[in-house]
């Protein structure tokens, strides 16, 4: 990111942002409500257009550019509060995940692949989503983002409203992914514990970069306090 700005109306809600994320790093986005963080992840994955500046996303530039092409290339955005499709099934969920793969092979093979992170999803993949507790909606959420396999996964606030063996649980995925493939993570949180697994924190304020912190001594999820 590079100078990006964003308004709603006439509030500047972004001032300037640059960033670089390298790849496969965890990266967390740390700040109070309204700081800017859900606001720069909006408009990295194409869900809100920026005013001005400049986004690159392996070498080129994606500003402006809808969210389904941005999809296609492999940015995937689990949104805050989940945003299932409460109506379909597990299966259904994580097949809308994959949509873009034309492979029918590739496509069974991720989908095996998610079942194997998520065993609890692959028992009850024929039952609503809707149905499901809050922490197994929020594994849909995330293993329908990583159904394409994504080369970058944007997550706002992951283990929100979570109990923390759940989180725990959550986090682990997502450390697990970016280990297994070097999938590049960034995350949305407002519990600064989170942060110890990160290999850089990034402390937004009032719609600026605050400070950028590299975490030499990471931790694993189960070693954060809730």
């Amino acid at each position: 990111l590079t100078d990006l700005n964003a308004h709603y109306g006439h509030i500047h809600a972004l001032r300037g942002i640059s960033l670089e994320v390298k790849a496969g790093q965890i990266v967390t986005l740390l700040g109070a409500n309204g700081a800017g963080k859900s606001t720069t992840m909006k408009c990295i994955s194409g869900l809100l257009k920026p005013t001005g500046g400049k986004i690159e996303f392996m070498g080129e530039n994606i500003f402006g550019q809808s969210a389904h092409d941005i999809v296609k290339r492999g940015l995937i955005h689990v949104p805050e509060g989940r945003r299932i499709f409460k109506g379909m099934t597990i299966q259904e969920n994580l097949e809308l995940g994959s949509f873009t793969l034309k492979d029918d092979a590739e496509r069974n093979q991720r989908m095996d692949h998610v079942y194997e992170l998520f065993p609890v999803l692959g028992e009850r993949r024929h039952r609503d989503a809707g149905f499901l507790s809050g922490g197994e909606q929020q594994r849909v959420a995330i293993a329908r983002a990583i159904a394409k396999r994504p080369e970058i996964l944007l997550c706002d606030e992951p283990t929100g409203a979570l109990d923390s063996s759940t989180g725990v649980q959550v986090l682990e995925v997502l450390q697990d992914i970016n280990a297994r493939f070097g999938t590049t993570t960034v995350i949305i949180t407002h519990n600064a514990e989170i942060q110890r697994m990160a290999h850089r924190v990034i402390q937004f304020q009032d719609g600026r970069i605050s400070s950028v912190h590299t975490n030499d001594t990471r931790l694993a999820p189960a070693e954060i306090v809730w």
